[in-house]
């Protein structure tokens, strides 16, 4: 099975990478060595998930796949708590969207990790 994502979930998955690896950047700064030698080690397969995602290269291996999974999942839940909290806000549409798109990559992801 062929992973297909159209651009605003390819957007949606950068987005969440990128955000991932700055994140992981910040943490690497508060840990000691043998953290940051696993950090590192997660830093270059995400980097290398990253660059074919922008490159809209979606020839995936199974551990990327599931790495993705795994990120798109636990940013659902975020976005989730997210759109809990700005319920009335003017800005709960736009979170609605982007949780909408977000759940359909997932799918597709998931039924990649399945498939494969």
């Amino acid at each position: 099975m062929q992973l297909l994502l159209n651009t605003a979930e390819l957007n949606i998955v950068a987005d969440i990478l990128l955000r991932e690896q700055s994140s992981r950047a910040a943490a690497a700064a508060a840990t000691g060595t043998q953290a940051e030698e696993e950090m590192a080690k997660r830093s270059r397969a995400d980097d290398e998930l990253l660059n074919k995602i922008l490159a809209r290269d979606l020839r995936l291996d199974s551990d990327e796949l599931l790495r993705l999974s795994d990120l798109l999942a636990s940013c659902k839940r975020e976005l989730k708590d997210e759109i809990a909290r700005a319920q009335d806000s003017p800005a709960a549409p736009g979170l609605r969207q982007k949780l909408a798109i977000l759940e359909h990559a997932l799918e597709k992801i998931n039924e990649a990790c399945v498939m494969f």
